[in-house]
């Protein structure tokens, strides 16, 4: 059992850490903007890398570089917003939802040609374990990322909950319309849900580089099941994305534990389980765990 919890467990609730940052921010932009935003990962990869810069530059811990790799993304964001999606606001969604691949190739591209295409680390060398117990082990590191998220949440919890621009922002996802009659300022509505997202996506991505490394597809590779995770929760629902992603990040690690003797799914097929948690959700209840906006 302390097998599983060491090995299998801690590393799922770390996974399910960054689903669920990167899943808030693509459940955000569809409650509020209306499209499912492609290039997402994308702005994981480049907060990722803003941090990397700050570490190779300063020398400091990477937790330090967050709010430079927020900044960066935050950057990012709101830039492509203003050259790329803005100008397609008025039409069909499917055209923005076209033009965010193309946004996403070209942060991609812009990452490679900046910072190259090979993979590097954050903190190299091993980094020991605490020990609890003589048996209950956890990396430092998973304990930074479970501990901030959770901090994050909270945050994010009494943002949305009790502040005003929070309110604003529930009530443009419940009727963009409704809200622009009533006097909302929905362009400064759309200018925060752009900065948290993005901020959040950059968390998630040096969370990624801090848990395994920093390479030009990280944020392209954990698309799908922050997807999935944002599905799961049910689209527009914050809250409901980070739970989803906690579920989908436990459910990858723990399906190659041998339950049975025999482990469910090979490792090398996990990413699988997102797929498949995605297309179920999608028959069977697509309004998702919270009962979130249909697509």
């Amino acid at each position: 059992m302390i097998e599983f919890i060491n090995f299998y467990l801690i590393p799922g609730i770390t996974l399910g850490s960054i689903y669920a940052l990167g899943a808030v921010g693509i459940s955000m932009i569809f409650g509020i903007l209306r499209f499912a935003h492609f290039a997402h990962g994308d702005l994981m990869t480049v907060g990722a890398y803003g941090a990397l810069t700050v570490v190779w530059v300063t020398g400091i811990p990477p937790l330090f570089a967050i709010p430079f790799a927020v900044a960066l993304a935050i950057i990012a964001a709101l830039s492509c917003d203003r050259l790329f999606y803005k100008p397609l606001r008025e039409l069909p969604t499917i055209y923005t939802v076209i033009a965010s691949f193309g946004v996403a190739l070209i942060l991609r591209s812009l990452i490679q040609v900046i910072w190259g295409t090979e993979s590097q680390v954050y903190v190299k060398g091993f980094q020991k374990p605490l020990v609890y117990f003589d048996t209950f082990r956890i990396a430092t590191r998973h304990v930074q990322i479970i501990a901030s998220t959770v901090v994050i949440t909270g945050l994010l919890h009494v943002f949305l909950s009790y502040s005003r621009m929070g309110r604003c922002m529930r009530a443009v996802a419940d009727d963009a319309s409704l809200a622009r009659v009533a006097g909302i300022d929905t362009d400064n509505v759309i200018r925060w849900t752009w900065i948290i997202g993005a901020a959040l996506a950059a968390i998630a991505g040096v969370f990624v580089g801090l848990d395994t490394d920093v390479h030009t597809n990280l944020g392209w590779n954990m698309l799908l099941p922050m997807f999935a995770a944002a599905l799961l929760g049910g689209i527009g629902k914050p809250l409901g994305a980070i739970t989803g992603g906690l579920i989908i990040g436990i459910v990858e690690e723990c399906v190659s534990y041998p339950f049975f003797g025999e482990a469910l799914l090979s490792p090398s097929y996990k990413s699988a389980v997102a797929f498949v948690i995605m297309i179920a959700l999608l028959i069977l209840r697509p309004q998702g765990l919270f009962k979130g906006r249909l697509l």
